[in-house]
């Protein structure tokens, strides 16, 4: 694997500033059943990192501390944390609203647990994977079977009322097969909502169309194929200033399985902490202390300002 930060560390990306804090991305570990090729993560069967009911319960404590209002759960796959249903449930009693980022498969890999039960009975935000309609390009990218399966539980989804209902939000992720930006996230949305409808019978809310990122395996895909200087530079070039006004990074801190906090889950990746970039736990934060603070930036963050903009929640403009 290619180390990427000295490569992106010195950096003109404007300065930005922190707003209020309104969400909490939390990583609950980077073990997936999955090795996406795109994986800003790493995340892999084979990874061990895992957040222990310790850190859990010191988020707890955060987010009534300070009345955070999203929890905005992520991993690897989030679901295989032992303690996923307890913060969600001490999440829910604290009236916060909570986003489960998943991969699709994983659920159907916990079907014994009633996972999906549980996920509707908490009116759990779903924000699942699925980077194409067709089956050749998600087996592709996500491994061989990944796509009927991924089917398999949109269907159970909707069964529950997921993306029918509006208190069940069902939303999809696409992000580009490789090197490139992704489409315009409207007119992507239609044709998706038209593909799955008609030749699977699924029904979802929207559609977010994510950049990747050129950092940990999909930047060291990148390097490997002598593509990754060519790819920084249709970011740069593709720059948008309005994009810039909305990025994420403003409104939303980072937790790591061992409960250190950063800008973003980029920065996270990256090792890039918080303000002087040294390691902090969530348990010595002060909300009030990262407002106004400047945010840590690399050459990785025209990622969010390319085109349309990317966020967790799709494009910016």
């Amino acid at each position: 694997m290619h180390e990427i930060y000295p490569l992106i560390r010195k950096t003109n990306f404007p300065d930005i500033y922190r707003g209020r804090l309104n969400t909490l991305q939390i990583n609950l570990g980077y073990k997936c059943n999955q090795a996406c090729l795109h994986c800003h993560v790493n995340a892999s069967p084979k990874r061990k990192e895992m957040m222990d009911l310790k850190t859990i319960e010191q988020i707890v404590s955060f987010i009534k501390k300070f009345n955070i209002k999203v929890i905005d759960l992520t991993g690897g796959a989030p679901e295989l944390n032992p303690h996923f249903q307890f913060l969600i449930k001490k999440s829910r009693k604290l009236n916060c609203h909570v986003i489960d980022r998943s991969n699709l498969t994983v659920l159907l890999e916990l079907k014994k647990t009633n996972i999906i039960n549980f996920l509707t009975k908490n009116n759990v935000e779903i924000i699942a994977s699925l980077p194409c309609y067709e089956k050749e390009n998600v087996d592709n990218q996500r491994g061989e079977g990944v796509f009927k399966k991924s089917i398999e539980v949109l269907k159970e989804l909707n069964k529950n009322g997921y993306g029918i209902v509006d208190n069940l939000k069902l939303n999809l992720v696409y992000n580009p097969q490789g090197a490139e930006l992704p489409p315009n996230q409207s007119d992507l949305e239609k044709l998706y909502k038209n593909k799955l409808k008609e030749k699977y019978a699924i029904r979802f809310h929207n559609l977010f169309v994510l950049t990747n990122m050129p950092i940990a395996r999909f930047g060291s895909t990148l390097l490997s194929k002598g593509s990754f200087s060519q790819y920084m530079n249709l970011l740069k070039k593709s720059f948008s200033a309005k994009a810039l006004k909305h990025v994420m990074c403003k409104t939303i801190m980072s937790v790591d399985y061992q409960g250190y906090v950063y800008d973003c889950d980029f920065n996270q990746m990256l090792g890039i902490g918080l303000m002087d970039e040294k390691k902090k736990h969530i348990s010595e934060i002060n909300v009030n202390q990262l407002t106004e603070s400047k945010i840590n930036t690399a050459d990785h963050c025209y990622g969010c300002t390319a085109g349309s903009g990317s966020s967790c929640g799709g494009s910016l403009i």
